[in-house]
């Protein structure tokens, strides 16, 4: 039998028409109808010349070396070193034109799997830049000089920088003015090679309604030198109320190491989300975009026509933010987390926000909500936000066997969402809309929230 091979081989430069975008943003130009080539920083409707620069059998990559002409949704390219840091991979897209994006990412995925669903135009950001309230910052031994920045896309080669151009700007500030702070006191910087040096990583978490910020110094070592002025210093920034420092020892790409201990402060910050209250330590799931998740969890809120009489359970329900969110709408929320740490801090939540009707399970969504169905527990409707991976196959099948007649699904991932609506719609549920939120704006991130009854 004859080989295959590809129609263009390595270091070939062409020309051509980008026709479409990719989940990951790469704009694809075709040399035949079957052989895609995905190329960075390049939108639907450009003619580019661009330079091969990995050939497979069945589609190959390739370089931007110019533009012949430019799509009208191009914005300015001075943020370049977004795009190649991965920071902010749609920054280059004008922003009603990634909430299209965003929109027809999922009507696609859609249509692949026959779902009858409409999918609503994505909800706006509040602020399209400088949102997110966490920051976890590399840190890394450049010409001498402690560095702090973003490593450049599909490499440990770390690009320094000090406006991250999503980020709250007073994280920023901090996380330049921790590193000034190990300059001076000669601090090293995390050798990844020879797992050898100091501080790894700067973790800043910054509270939205109440400005207060929480330092976290991951460090090689148990101690630091010269902790006690290290800590003085720190603890003089603007709006700092909390620093940890965090001791993970391994060379492994995990940021935070099982252990930690607070050197100033309390080892939390609190937050206020829809009128409640929130403490959020270092290892807290927290929804990086405050104002947006607002909007995000009243959609969900909205969607599931809460009444006084149901009972909800909150599935893979984080430190409460949802379930006490909506405990005032119900008759009871019930939670279910894998992480012991989030549900300790779940069940102060609860007491902060004098919130009664509501009870706390460790572990595993997919083996907990199987041990209810079998012992027949009370659940009128059911809200879930999985991880990227979506709901295990026997999560869904509990699902399916006790039939909640409400079912509000948050998702961050639009393939598995689709899958999993595909599964639950054959099982007995109908939906009729999907509603596309931007979380993040300038990234690729799509997150979602769709409503099923019973049919």
């Amino acid at each position: 039998m004859a080989k295959i091979s590809a129609p263009v081989k390595k270091n070939d430069v062409l020309t051509g028409t980008v026709m479409d975008l990719t989940y990951q943003a790469m704009g694809v130009v075709k040399v035949n109808e079957h052989y895609p080539i995905f190329i960075g920083n390049a939108l639907p409707g450009e003619e580019i010349k661009y330079v091969v620069t990995k050939a497979n059998k069945n589609y190959a990559f390739g370089r931007l070396l110019e533009f012949i002409t430019t799509s009208p949704d191009r914005v300015s390219q001075d943020n370049s070193v977004y795009l190649q840091t991965g920071i902010a991979p749609l920054a280059h897209l004008s922003y009603p034109a990634q909430l299209k994006f965003k929109q027809e990412q999922i009507k696609s995925l859609f249509q692949k799997d026959k779902l009858d669903l409409e999918v609503k135009p994505t909800l706006a950001a509040p602020a399209p830049l400088h949102y997110r309230n966490k920051a976890q910052i590399p840190v890394r031994q450049i010409d001498g000089w402690l560095q702090t920045g973003f490593y450049r896309q599909h490499s440990h080669q770390l690009v320094p920088m000090t406006d991250f151009m999503i980020q709250d700007p007073k994280i920023d500030a901090t996380v330049e003015a921790v590193r000034d702070i190990l300059r001076e006191l000669h601090v090293s910087a995390y050798n990844e090679e020879h797992n050898s040096g100091v501080i790894r990583h700067i973790m800043v978490r910054r509270a939205h309604k109440t400005g207060q910020q929480m330092v976290v110094l991951v460090s090689r070592q148990r101690r630091l030198p010269q902790e006690d002025t290290i800590v003085a210093q720190i603890s003089e920034l603007p709006e700092v109320t909390s620093i940890i420092v965090n001791y993970n020892p391994k060379a492994t790409n995990v940021i935070l190491g099982a252990q930690e201990r607070p050197v100033f402060g309390e080892s939390y910050i609190e937050d206020e989300l829809l009128g409640k209250k929130f403490r959020i330590s270092a290892q807290s799931f927290y929804q990086v975009n405050p104002e947006q998740t607002e909007n995000l969890y009243q959609t969900a809120i909205e969607l599931a026509d809460l009444q006084p009489d149901e009972v909800v359970i909150d599935a893979y329900s984080g430190i409460g933010t949802i379930g006490i969110s909506i405990a005032d709408h119900v008759k009871q929320v019930r939670e279910i987390e894998i992480v012991p740490e989030a549900i300790a801090d779940a069940k102060i939540n609860a007491k902060l926000n004098h919130v009664t009707n509501i009870d706390f399970t460790v572990g595993k969504a997919e083996e907990i909500l199987p041990e209810w169905v079998e012992k027949d527990q009370a659940m009128d409707v059911l809200i879930v936000d999985p991880p990227r991976k979506g709901l295990q196959p026997e999560f869904i099948e509990a699902v399916l066997k006790a039939k909640p007649k409400k079912l509000v699904y948050i998702s961050c991932n639009p393939a598995t969402l689709a899958r999993d609506l595909r599964l639950l719609i054959d099982g007995g549920y109908i939906g009729t809309t999907t509603q596309p939120v931007d979380m993040f704006p300038m990234s690729n991130h799509i997150e979602s929230v769709t409503a099923l009854t019973l049919a």
